[in-house]
């Protein structure tokens, strides 16, 4: 299997799907779009992950190589590459396939729950209610043709799933304690009191048995889209 990763910022990786990667054997390579970066051809590609990131979609004018990721991101899609958008890797999805990225009605950050919605036939099936982890202030709408796999109260589309391979995912499935202080060291001005933020303690005070859950929610998304 040959996975490659499209990374925004440093201090956001791929956390458990590491683990998922190394235990298929899979050659790993990365897009690292604040370095120097070259994106590989799609042809050669089983698997495609789509990072987060604390920037918008809609900030082309300032960070002009999201256009050229947007439009890798599309041609992937059509040609129907499995892939998974997380968080901004989701709003890319939608937003390369020409919908509205925009300011969610409230910020979510931290462990909320989601819920499944109707699932459909060769649509990835969440548990009917899970607690997963959030950090986002964005939203968009769904992509034409796309299945609505989970919502929240916060937010509406919260996954979706295009064809049998492409999943978007607002929230993260691959966190990891590490990943989180990672994101509190880097973004903690974003902490501030609403009703879906959640204090730097409470954060934090998260059980093993919770990151476990959620990233075998990822392990079994990422089986589910490649086939294997």
């Amino acid at each position: 299997m040959k996975a490659h990763i499209l990374q925004h910022v440093p201090f956001e990786n791929i956390g458990s799907i590491a683990s998922w990667l190394e235990a298929r054997q899979a050659t790993v390579t990365y897009t690292r779009f604040f370095e120097h970066y070259v994106l590989p051809e799609l042809k050669a590609l089983d698997l495609i992950v789509v990072l987060g990131g604390p920037m918008s979609v809609n900030d082309e004018s300032t960070l002009p190589w999201l256009r050229t990721e947007k439009e890798f991101v599309r041609d992937a899609v059509r040609r129907g590459i499995p892939m998974v958008g997380i968080c901004l890797g989701a709003q890319l999805i939608a937003s390369a396939l020409g919908e509205r990225v925009y300011r969610n009605a409230c910020r979510e950050i931290g462990w909320f729950p989601v819920m499944a919605t109707s699932p459909v036939e060769n649509s990835f099936r969440f548990p009917k209610k899970c607690r997963v982890f959030h950090w986002h202030g964005e939203t968009f709408d769904l992509p034409t043709g796309a299945v609505l796999l989970a919502r929240s109260e916060g937010t509406e589309n919260q996954a979706f799933q295009i064809g049998g391979h492409v999943v978007g995912l607002q929230f993260h499935l691959e966190t990891t304690p590490e990943s989180v202080r990672a994101l509190i060291d880097n973004c903690r001005s974003e902490l501030v009191p609403g009703q879906y933020i959640q204090t730097e303690d409470n954060l934090l005070q998260t059980a093993a048995a919770t990151y476990a859950k959620v990233n075998s929610i990822m392990s079994k998304l990422l089986s589910h889209i490649t086939g294997s």
